[in-house]
């Protein structure tokens, strides 16, 4: 999501009809910047520092883009651990993520127009020419719409754009006939079939061949499509109409638009995640601004920019005042019901937010978009990187970061903004955390799980045709540029369209009057064109003022959302009791309960439940609190519950010409050194055992003394492993799994258990890895030879001064696919006893290969069996009461499930045990709020 600014007119203007929009306000931006520039204390970023940024970011994306052509091209995608190109069909399947692939070399026809930002116009000249040679659009493969449509169809537009603009110039392009238009209208038509539908959405996919109703399709039977999905169209397919003078791309995009509307929910004006293609009935009635949903409102605004229809401006003040209403509650942005906007609908947060404080800066409210900005950066802070998912406390939710753009978006918006020399740093930092964290010797690699540091082989295209742009624009002076940025609009991709095709082609519309718009304060329409005299009254310290509250919010503070009640009923009455705090032989406590709709029933083997009906609490107010106190309840025990599992740990290759740029993420072991308590974890080079499985003495313990011995497993217990390599001097150990293909991406982590008897005896650290990970140490062996890891909790700080020394001869091997590292998925470990395959003895430990995976995406928050006479009501186990900076897994919610604790209601001060909530109609989007995908 982009624009080159905010908005260039005179502030309260309602409905201009713009030619160059962002000409106005870059005056406005000047002296905004000039004032918070000189604040004292902002540090200011001098030039020079600024320039080298830039340069440095040139770099980055020289690292990545030329990884991309020469291991992956023509592949849609560059696997960067293994060095090679991802191919759909000859990978496993990843689900709808490989929805974006359709053998059109997408990563190449995503960062067109990245090359002429970035000043690489002989490189975009090359690029065009290989995409015009190279690329087919009519293969026999299912794409998602969405995706297509931002990525290729918004890549080929803006790659036609900026062609036609360096033709004007009259140095490059000369060449150029339109014939990436030609490949945009084409793509275009192949995309049309999707929209056959009664009411106007598209099919969520489609063939590129055969389109979606044909015998061969292989797709059409889908009934649902997300909002964003549907509603993030018009950009691409009006500007492809007035490019080419053909209407029926705009009209389509339109009609969408209009039923997506007409489809909200008129009390609260907000739109669910998931619509019915046929009937418009709400899928999924939860309502946000991130997965789901986000690009729908994005495009609303800057329909209204490109095409100039003032309907669409009114469409997005009316949704904005809703999310402001019931979804903002600064800083966080919490998704709520449609038809019930005042419950929250879920306790976590996704990563696809963070582009809405660049909205916001767009539709000029300052203020919250700088408090959201700062909460973000705070959490990146703790973690390196924008988790998928996070808590309401800052916790881990979904530990993967795909190196997603949005949160640079926002920080170059509140740049242009404010010209807070702050949001530069925040940019240094990001540039930081990528070479540090996510460059490997092949490109960058996605973070498998941000509290390990373990990478996955993949780097999406949207990391080139977005991060770059975002990064390079932030410390870019006009200077630098060889166009006017402010001469485009961008795309949630961020691909560029000219503002000159507002009044080019326009197709003829007709006024949607089937139904009013909300009425809404004029104010919420004045802030549509930012004044910056208003937005920043001669206050040189406005920006940091804001941001200075939220400074500690993540790593010093228990914080928590300040409640409506509380807001309603100002500082008197005490705060709604959460459930972290509950104590259930506290008597206040249970009073609250009572004013909050909740009773307590004891069951007859002793124990007990809590039921919430909405309708027996003392007020509206209290009613919320309930639902609220009772969604808590259920994700605290399941975080607890997960908590008592072991967490995954890392291996880290650290010799040349890795230098610690390869993390691999192993299962742990319940016996031997606890890695977590050994921060410096350990190092050492790695010796392959005789005899391999390592179940008898070992027979070459001179190549194993003082080493990290690598075995293979099978027919012998993981301790009597650890037992003999120990014996034999190693100092730490890995077991790699002898099931051939086996991988993290697939299967989740497991723990090594013990054999039943006392392992006290064990004191050298032993991991486990599957056969994807495990070879790629055995591989580097085999080019290498000597290889030296680090097993430990989690990746540490790459050996800098070394790679510094070899910094040569490491760039001469960068090409080289030394690295076969295998995507690893991050979860907590599960038991796994070693096992005799097929002969062995058990020790008694029942099941010689009871390897049981890690708690799951899946995972209940049960702790034991459903109790057969309690059809409603749910029981959880609450955690002490306490601000822990731990981190809760991803899990769904299991909603008639109980716990065997019996919690006993005497005197004794103590947390309760168990505890049950009944999820009933009121709440419904909570029983679906895991099972959306990112």
């Amino acid at each position: 999501m982009a624009l080159s600014g905010a908005p260039g007119c005179r502030a309260g203007e309602r409905g201009p009809r713009w030619r160059r929009p962002w000409k106005l306000l870059a005056l406005g931006l000047l002296s905004a910047s000039s004032v918070l520039a000189a604040a004292p204390g902002a540090g200011a970023m001098s030039r020079e520092e600024k320039r080298r940024l830039g340069n440095q970011v040139l770099e980055m994306f020289d690292h990545a883009y030329s990884n991309y052509m020469e291991h992956a091209y023509p592949a849609d995608e560059l696997m960067p651990l293994t060095c090679r190109g991802r191919v759909r069909g000859q990978e496993p399947s990843r689900g709808d993520v490989d929805d974006a692939l359709g053998k059109f070399s997408l990563t190449l026809i995503d960062t067109l127009d990245t090359l002429v930002v970035l000043n690489k116009t002989k490189e975009f000249e090359e690029a065009v020419k290989k995409v015009i040679k190279d690329v087919n659009l009519d293969n026999d493969i299912v794409v998602s719409v969405f995706e297509t449509n931002i990525r290729v169809l918004g890549g080929l537009l803006g790659g036609h754009s900026v062609a036609i603009m360096l033709k004007e110039k009259g140095e490059y392009m000369q060449w150029y006939n339109g014939e990436l238009l030609h490949m945009a209208k084409e793509l275009g038509y192949k995309l049309l079939p999707a929209f056959n539908t009664t009411s106007g959405l598209p099919y969520p996919r489609v063939n590129l061949k055969f389109g979606v109703r044909h015998p061969e399709a292989r797709t059409g039977t889908e009934s649902d499509t997300c909002t964003a999905c549907a509603g993030t169209l018009i950009l691409e397919f009006a500007a492809l109409s007035r490019f080419t003078g053909t209407s029926i791309f705009e009209e389509y995009a339109r009609k969408a638009l209009d039923f997506i509307w007409e489809k909200r929910q008129r009390s609260s004006n907000l739109v669910g995640v998931t619509i019915n293609i046929h009937t418009g009935d709400w899928v999924r009635k939860d309502s946000g601004v991130g997965a789901g949903i986000d690009s729908y409102y994005e495009y609303l605004l800057k329909a209204y920019v490109l095409l100039g229809d003032d309907s669409f401006l009114e469409r997005f003040n009316t949704h904005y005042d809703a999310i402001m209403r019931y979804i903002s509650q600064p800083p966080l942005l919490l998704d709520v019901h449609i038809h019930k906007p005042m419950l929250n609908a879920r306790t976590w947060m996704d990563s696809l937010l963070a582009f809405f404080p660049g909205l916001q800066v767009l539709k000029g409210d300052i203020r919250p978009a700088i408090e959201t900005h700062e909460m973000l950066y705070q959490v990146i802070k703790k973690h390196n990187f924008l988790p998928e998912a996070f808590t309401t406390d800052f916790r881990v939710h979904w530990a993967q970061h795909p190196l997603r753009p949005e949160f640079a978006e926002s920080t170059y918006f509140l740049y242009k903004a404010t010209g807070d020399p702050y949001y530069l740093e925040v940019g240094k930092t990001l540039i930081e955390n990528l070479n540090k964290y996510a460059r490997v010797p092949c490109g960058f690699a996605a973070m498998k799980d941000v509290r390990t540091g373990s990478h996955e082989d993949r780097m999406d295209s949207f990391f080139l045709a977005e991060m770059f742009k975002y990064l390079y624009l932030l410390f870019a002076d006009k200077e630098d540029m060889i166009f006017d940025i402010e001469d485009y609009i961008f795309t949630t991709e961020a691909h560029l369209l000219p503002l000159w095709l507002s009044t080019t082609n326009q197709t003829i519309s007709k006024k949607n009057t089937s139904t009013e718009y909300t009425e809404l304060d004029d104010s919420n329409f004045d802030w549509t064109c930012p004044n910056t005299q208003i937005l920043f009254p001669n206050d040189p310290m406005f920006a940091q003022s804001i941001r200075e509250p939220l400074k500690n919010v993540v790593d010093k503070s228990c914080p928590r959302g300040i409640s409506r009640a509380e807001e309603s009923l100002g500082s008197g009455p005490k705060p709604p009791l959460r459930a972290r705090d509950f104590m259930a032989s506290n008597p206040e406590h249970l009073e609250i309960l009572k004013k909050m709709g909740v009773s307590l029933i004891h069951l007859k083997d002793g124990r007990v439940q809590l039921v919430q009906h909405a309708v027996q609490a003392a007020s509206s107010l209290d009613a919320e609190d309930g639902l609220r106190f009772m969604q808590e309840m259920i994700e605290l025990s399941s975080q607890q519950q997960k908590e008592q599992q072991l967490p995954p740990r890392a291996v880290q290759i650290v010799s040349h010409p890795f230098f610690g740029r390869v993390v691999l993420t192993a299962g742990p072991a319940q016996f031997g050194m606890d890695l977590s308590k050994h921060k410096a974890g350990t190092r050492g080079f790695v010796a392959a055992i005789k005899p391999y499985n390592g179940c008898s003495e070992i027979t070459n313990p001179e190549a194993v003394r003082e080493k990290i011995a690598l075995m293979q497993r099978g027919q012998c217990m993981f301790a009597e492993k650890a037992r003999n390599i120990q014996k034999a001097g190693a100092i730490g150990g890995i077991v790699i799994d002898d099931n051939e293909g086996s991988s993290s991406d697939t299967a989740p982590l497991f723990q090594m258990a013990g054999d039943g008897k006392n392992t006290d005896d064990i004191t050298i650290p032993m991991l486990f890895l599957f056969n994807k990970e495990g070879n790629i140490i055995l591989d580097a062996i085999r080019e290498y030879e000597a290889v030296e890891v680090l097993l430990s909790d989690k990746a540490k700080d790459r050996d800098l001064e070394m790679e510094t020394m070899d910094q040569k001869s490491s760039e001469n091997d960068s090409h080289k696919p030394n690295s076969e590292e295998a995507p690893s998925e991050s979860q907590d470990a599960g038991a796994v006893s070693e096992e005799p395959k097929g002969g062995g003895e058990s020790s008694g430990v029942g099941d010689p290969d009871p390897l049981s995976p890690a708690s799951t995406a899946s995972a209940s928050v049960s702790m034991a069996e459903e109790d057969p006479h309690s059809s409603g009501p749910t029981e959880s186990s609450a955690p002490e009461p306490a601000c822990s900076p731990g981190d809760s897994q991803p899990q769904e919610q299991n909603t008639q499930t109980e716990a065997s604790s019996k919690a006993h209601w005497d005197s004794k001060v103590q947390p309760m045990e168990s505890i049950l909530a009944d999820w009933n109609e009121d709440i419904e989007a909570f029983e679906m709020m895991e099972k959306d995908e990112l």
